[in-house]
């Protein structure tokens, strides 16, 4: 990414000072005038390259990357089996006691008059 900071701002520089060079031998649409291209589809053409190239060695340091770290081996893994000890707590034991006796809503609606 750094190399692209610099490589873009040259890239221009190469088009200004090399404008007349480039539209009248590099030009790819230097027959048809109408255009107003003045080079600048070579310029483009040469960014495009440019974020090409660019991918292709991010791609290409990635891969390189990827391998180092598969194929290191350096490093030694050991697995050792650790003991598991398990306890075996007794059974939770749980008492029901009823503090309230159930009420029965008929019994409040089906009764002898107050007086």
């Amino acid at each position: 990414m750094l190399v692209k900071v610099w490589v873009i701002p040259l890239l221009y520089l190469d088009f200004e000072i090399r404008r007349d060079y480039i539209i009248n031998n590099l030009c790819e649409n230097k027959n048809r005038p109408q255009m107003h291209c003045d080079g600048k589809c070579y310029l483009a053409k040469r960014i495009a390259s440019l974020d090409e190239q660019e991918k292709r060695q991010a791609e290409k340091s990635y891969m390189s990357r990827l391998i180092d770290q598969v194929m290191d081996r350096r490093t030694s893994f050991s697995f050792n089996r650790q003991p598991v000890l398990v306890e075996i707590l007794p059974q939770p034991r749980f008492f029901v006691r009823e503090f309230f006796t159930p009420r029965v809503a008929v019994d409040d609606i089906f009764h002898p008059p107050l007086v």
